[in-house]
């Protein structure tokens, strides 16, 4: 105990001497801080071990093998740990921890997930370190998240602010594609929001000009398709009174009016996949079009599927009303319907709690000596789990690691993020949990 005790009052003592912004800190802040720091390398083979075990979506073994490496990390940190199978959505199923703490302590939720962008069969597979970066499928998205989480908590476990906290984690395994119904698949996750204080989403820290930014909203993403019908004949008689427009040209006109008539703040819209001709249909995935006619038949049949973001629930039913009332205007000898698939992404809007949010972990970064962390325009960032608990709960994301290039092979991570981020999140947790809940 007694050598112990010297190694910490050590390790304290130094970590004040190197960064004289952490007298800022509490002594178990500090402890933590320093923690963060002598657990980096321990933190970086947790992140070699995840990375280089495949877990795309669909390999649902791999995405269970990174679940239960998770467990390995936080039942010895005191938490219950279950496997949420999730078969009837098609997918593998997420983990979920939780904690209990100090009675009437605020409910913290942290969010990140399990798998990645890149399947057992992308060449892309291996982890490979040069320095404080590594190149690796998912490094950034999301396992440096996942490794950010364990070092805060092992920070906190060490300095003693651990046990007063309440804690439910949610490591979902198909963040990066959902299944079906999205319904199913996000049902823990919204009931764990409606019972949480604060909610923390642990994907990767967003920069803009050299400074890290707060992420205090993130849009929607919502998927549309397109179907017109027209006459089909000889091209000679198009736009005469019995063959019309056809469909393609009636298609082009609506897509022309979302481009001119749908802007608005905080709104992009995209069409992703477009087809026309005598005959024209969608895969059974709606992810191929194909399409068969001549230059001489006015095309009987169009249809197209894209998307839209939005940056509050309010604004996606407006865009969808807008989008609906173009499609009606058919021209003559056509007619068109737009429908919208169930099962999106929601917004988080940019909430005055999320604001305050922001404004507490920015005093957790003046005491660290780091830069406060301006709020990140939305459109810089794309939709996530979080959304689907942020219309009931306070937020922040982009907690985790900085990294570029993600969802590409070469995806690399900033490993030294790891370590300001762990520590901001150890002691924002730890000033969280000492705050009554609502």
């Amino acid at each position: 105990m007694k050598f112990q005790a010297l190694s910490l009052m050590s390790s304290v003592a130094l970590l004040a001497l190197s960064t004289p912004a952490f007298a800022q800190l509490s002594k178990p802040e500090a402890k933590m801080a320093a923690t963060v720091e002598t657990e980096y390398e321990r933190s970086i083979a947790l992140l070699e071990r995840m990375v280089n075990q495949n877990s795309g979506t669909m390999n649902f073994a791999g995405v269970k093998t990174v679940g239960d490496m998770m467990r390995a990390e936080l039942e010895p940190l005191g938490f219950k740990v279950e496997w949420l199978d999730m078969a009837k959505a098609g997918r593998a199923g997420h983990l979920v921890a939780t904690k209990a703490g100090k009675k009437g302590s605020k409910k913290l939720l942290l969010i990140a997930h399990l798998d990645t962008v890149f399947e057992a069969d992308s060449p892309f597979q291996k982890f490979v370190r040069n320095g404080d970066e590594a190149v690796g499928p998912g490094a950034g998205d999301d396992k440096g998240g996942m490794v950010v989480i364990v070092s805060a908590l092992r920070a906190m476990q060490a300095a003693g602010t651990l046990k007063d906290a309440h804690i439910e984690i949610h490591m979902t395994g198909d963040e990066e594609d959902a299944g079906d119904p999205i319904e199913i698949t996000r049902a823990p996750l919204i009931a764990a929001g409606k019972i949480a204080d604060v909610a923390l989403d642990f994907e990767g820290l967003s920069i803009e000009g050299g400074k890290d930014m707060g992420v205090i909203a993130r849009r929607s993403s919502n998927s549309w398709k397109l179907e017109v019908s027209g006459v089909t004949g000889h091209s000679s008689l198009i736009f005469d009174s019995t063959y019309g427009d056809g469909a393609a040209f009636e298609l082009a006109r609506i897509i022309h009016q979302f481009r001119t008539e749908l802007p608005e703040p905080n709104l992009t819209f995209n069409v992703g996949l477009i087809a026309a001709g005598q005959e024209a249909t969608f895969d059974s995935d709606g992810v191929r079009a194909s399409a068969k006619g001549k230059t001489n038949i006015i095309p009987g049949t169009a249809i197209a599927r894209g998307d839209f973001r939005t940056l509050s629930e309010e604004q996606s039913a407006r865009v969808r009303q807008k989008m609906k009332t173009i499609v009606s205007a058919s021209a003559p000898k056509t007619s068109a319907k737009i429908s919208f698939d169930p099962g999106g992404y929601p917004a988080m809007a940019p909430t005055e709690g999320n604001k305050a949010l922001l404004a507490q972990l920015n005093v957790v970064n003046r005491d660290l000596g780091l830069d406060a962390q301006p709020p990140l325009d939305p459109l810089k960032r794309g939709a996530g789990d979080i959304s689907f608990v942020a219309n009931g709960v306070d937020g922040l994301v982009g907690l985790g690691v900085y990294s570029k290039g993600d969802h590409a092979p070469g995806e690399t991570v900033d490993l030294a993020s790891i370590k300001r981020q762990a520590q901001r999140a150890a002691i924002l947790m730890t000033r969280l949990s000492r705050e009554n809940a609502r």
